[in-house]
C-alpha cells in the first residue's frame, strides 16, 4: 500500500452524549456557530446528529491528528462536558489515489 496523501485524509468526531447531557439550546446554537467557523474556514466536510443512536459527528480536514483534537475540543458541546468526543483519522479510497494503492496501475 502507498503512502496516503494529505489531500486524502479527514478527521471524524464522534460525538457521544454525557451522563451531563441535556437539551440546552444556548449550547446547541453554540455548537451549530462552531460548525458553521468550520465550513467557513473550509475545514468542514460533514456533520450532523445519528438518527438510530444517540450523538453525531463531524467530519472536518485539519493539518493533522492534533488539530483535529483541537477543534473538537472547541466545541461547546464539548466544553459543556454534555457531549464526549473521540477522533479518528480517516483515509480516503478513491480512483484518484488507486484506492489507496491496492488497485495496480493501467496501463
Amino acid at each position: 500500500m502507498s503512502e496516503v496523501n494529505q489531500a486524502d485524509i479527514c478527521y471524524v468526531i464522534l460525538l457521544s452524549p454525557t451522563n451531563q447531557d441535556r437539551r440546552d439550546m444556548e449550547i446547541i446554537r453554540g455548537h451549530v456557530k462552531h460548525l458553521q467557523e468550520l465550513d467557513r474556514k473550509g475545514q468542514l466536510v460533514l456533520c450532523g446528529p445519528f438518527s438510530d443512536c444517540p450523538g453525531g459527528m463531524v467530519i472536518v480536514r485539519a493539518d493533522s491528528r492534533e488539530e483535529a483534537v483541537l477543534l473538537a475540543e472547541k466545541d461547546p458541546y464539548v466544553l459543556s462536558g454534555i457531549r464526549s468526543y473521540e477522533v479518528r483519522t480517516w483515509s480516503l479510497s478513491h480512483e484518484g489515489n488507486r484506492h489507496l494503492g491496492i488497485v495496480p496501475l493501467q496501463e
